[in-house]
């Protein structure tokens, strides 16, 4: 809600609790708690907005406590919160909203909770693993009147903007099929998740986000997922863990035609690749293709001693960055920062954008901003769960499982091949 005839309001403060505190941190909340404490966001119906951090829920409270040793004065001092208890202790310093980054499968716990003692949540994708799950925090959500918003990135980049623009608009006509790779260097399944990582996947943890962009910006009904990895480099060849996972999704259309999604993610990319990430997508329409490159958008470096290991030599400059800006300051910034910014600007409207009176108008027009909202998120977990089940069956040597969307039987059904009985993972229609 855009409410522009307000233009003096008083200043404001919203207090933020962070739960988790790793890579992610370091790369999106820190820079934008750091950037938002030097200089508050401002929008003309509630006027200048400072966010605090308040504190940090951590599990040994380790990383927090290295933080804090070197944030000084770039964010206002914040209380540390182990566990046990370490989310209960931080709703009770006083929060206006919570951000999750905790690895994916403790995000439903502290989503709960959070919403629960009302307050606005963001979560980091995956939102959460399972249907039930997801019903139960947009309940919770409703019941408390608060916002419960999705991270994903991916689709604030400004390739990734350009092709929802184009389908928008109807210049790329009803996409046929489409491809997405993503392949990330060991040092994230062998040093940054490893304490996690046991029983995972990489297409949970990076799959999701092409999910959404396919998702949002396609629309369709999701129809059927299948899935299929590799194993044996994070954990043993016949157990839990998966090095990759090649996904597909296959969409249905009001026409009543169909479209089918390759997703493949990795984990165990070579630590010496030129890029922190391999990153392609190709979309083909029936009037055009589309192909993005996140290591081919023009730029490469190579220094001495230092690429491509401590700098890579392809860069993504779009995501998060630290950069020299031309008038003198120091900023980071990027996508990944500014789906941050947006959700605080979304609880601020919220809470300060208006009228008391009209504070549920305003809640109700910001959920329907569907890019984040975690409502919206139903086929993307229908999708998530169906891979996990998938490849927990094949775990225990059950191959070639099938999961089917909203079938007569169910909102979504597991099909094992060679047997008649199908098994409801959800009921209610997707």
């Amino acid at each position: 809600m855009e409410n522009s005839s307000v233009r003096f309001p008083a200043n404001h403060q919203l207090r933020a609790g962070m739960v988790g505190v790793g890579m992610i941190f370091d790369e999106t909340y820190r820079p934008f708690l750091e950037a938002v404490h030097r200089r508050p966001f401002f929008h003309p119906a509630y006027g200048s907005c400072q966010v605090a951090l308040a504190g940090i829920a951590s599990r040994t409270g380790k990383r927090a406590e290295a933080y804090q040793q070197v944030a000084h004065e770039k964010v206002a001092p914040f209380a540390i919160l182990k566990e046990p208890n370490a989310i209960d202790q931080l709703l009770d310093i006083g929060v206006d909203f919570v951000c999750i980054a905790t690895p994916d499968n403790r995000h439903f716990s502290a989503a709960r909770a959070a919403l629960a003692a009302g307050k606005h949540v963001l979560i980091e994708k995956p939102s959460v693993l399972s249907l039930q799950e997801l019903d139960e925090l947009v309940e919770l959500a409703r019941r408390e009147k608060v916002l419960a918003k999705i991270v994903y990135h991916k689709l604030l980049d400004p390739d990734h903007k350009k092709l929802q623009t184009f389908v928008a608009d109807g210049e790329l006509c009803h996409v046929n099929n489409g491809y997405c790779n993503l392949l990330e260097p060991k040092a994230i399944s062998g040093g940054q998740f490893s304490e996690w990582i046991e029983g995972r996947n990489p297409g949970t943890y990076v799959a999701v986000h092409y999910i959404k962009l396919i998702d949002f910006t396609f629309g369709g009904k999701l129809k059927t997922v299948s899935c299929t990895g590799q194993r044996g480099l994070v954990g043993a060849h016949d157990g839990p863990t998966w090095d990759s996972t090649q996904l597909r999704l296959v969409y249905e259309y009001e026409s009543g035609r169909e479209a089918a999604f390759d997703i493949h993610t990795s984990w165990v990319t070579p630590d010496n690749f030129p890029g922190w990430v391999e990153q392609e997508v190709q979309f083909r329409f029936d009037n055009g293709v589309w192909n993005g490159h996140s290591r081919r958008r023009g730029v490469e470096c190579t220094i001495e001693g230092k690429t491509p290991l401590d700098i890579k030599i392809t860069l993504n400059n779009h995501y998060s960055g630290t950069f020299l800006e031309p008038w003198g300051d120091r900023s980071h910034r990027g996508y990944g920062v500014e789906a941050i910014e947006r959700f605080a600007h979304e609880v601020a409207m919220v809470e300060y954008g208006g009228d008391e009176a009209d504070r549920d108008a305003r809640l109700d027009e910001i959920r329907q901003l569907d890019y984040n909202e975690l409502a919206a998120d139903r086929q993307v977990v229908a999708a998530i769960e169906a891979m996990e089940t998938i490849l927990a069956r094949r775990a225990e040597g059950i191959e070639d499982c099938i999961v089917r969307v909203n079938d007569k039987q169910g909102g979504l059904v597991l099909h094992t091949p060679g047997s008649a009985e199908a098994e409801v993972l959800y009921g209610p229609t997707v």
